[in-house]
């Protein structure tokens, strides 16, 4: 992937760039939302995070001022399935970035599954108790983050999008389970708050523009529960008659789930002077009907 601007401005990496939010992020960066800033896109054909060597090595010869962080091991899944890897995924190598970045801006992207659901409704000062492997690597790097003074830490939900792989956003896993035939399970009594990551990319490079720091909450404006959510999504696809099968928490067999990790997002409004779009009347306007 290129990289963007005049070669005279400071240096913003955006890890995870082949990511359904890295990807955006870039696109967003072409299109003209990060003036002043250079942008490297990094995917793991460029360095591999997890090699501090590489990393060291890569550092030396850019000098980043700005990194914006998205790679992770981001399925509860294979998390729980293998919590070491996740630690090095999530934690070491986001340490590993802060430690080179020294006196530069920090942007590290977290997670609602911080949270352990029971309330709904968080806001940022409310206490983290993840209830999963991935959740706990994600508060886990959030205190490191936390600790370095000029880094921003976005906790976001469910991201819609199509990603380069075509396989990377939680709308993608649904349409290409309708595509094979299967039907797609939803919890009617598990809450999220969905943002379309087009958007998660220009509030993220609004809120590096004007300077923002600490922990902030960037998601929709609605609290929808998985049913919604997805039966929303299957009207945009009425040619490969989409099932969608609702569900209970107490039906589920797997890592632990939160039921309700809605966020509230009032502190990002201020910040910006306007509310978030909601995901509902968003989605009717900009996602064609599949036909």
């Amino acid at each position: 992937m290129p990289t963007s601007h005049s070669n005279d401005l400071p240096l913003a990496w955006i890890t995870g760039a082949s990511g359904l939010i890295g990807h955006e992020l870039v696109q967003a960066a072409e299109a003209g939302a990060a003036p002043g800033w250079r942008v490297r896109a990094l995917t793991r054909q460029v360095v591999d995070l997890a090699n501090a060597h590489d990393v060291d090595q890569l550092f030396e010869r850019e000098r980043p001022e700005l990194i914006i962080h998205c790679a992770a091991l981001s399925r509860t899944g294979a998390c729980q399935a293998d919590p070491a890897q996740a630690f090095r995924q999530n934690v070491e190598v986001t340490c590993r970035l802060i430690d080179r970045l020294s006196t530069g801006r920090f942007v590290f992207f977290s997670s609602d599954l911080v949270f352990d659901g029971l309330q709904g409704g968080y806001v940022e000062t409310d206490k983290p108790h993840p209830v999963n492997v991935y959740g706990h690597t994600k508060w886990e790097a959030e205190k490191a983050v936390s600790r370095y003074p000029n880094s921003l830490v976005i906790r976001t939900s469910l991201n819609y999008g199509h990603s380069l792989t075509g396989d990377r956003s939680f709308n993608e896993e649904m349409v290409n389970g309708w595509k094979a035939g299967r039907p797609v399970p939803a919890f009617v009594d598990e809450y999220r708050c969905p943002i379309a990551a087009s958007e998660t990319a220009l509030w993220t490079w609004e809120l590096i523009h004007t300077g923002h720091h600490g922990v902030v909450h960037l998601a929709g404006p609605e609290r929808l529960s998985r049913w919604q959510i997805a039966t929303e999504i299957a009207r945009h696809y009425p040619a490969i008659r989409p099932q969608v099968v609702p569900v209970t928490l107490a039906d589920h067999v797997g890592p632990p789930r939160a039921p309700d990790v809605s966020l509230n997002c009032e502190r990002l409004a201020g910040w910006l002077g306007r509310p978030l779009p909601p995901f509902r009347p968003w989605l009717a306007g900009n996602e064609p009907i599949h036909t």
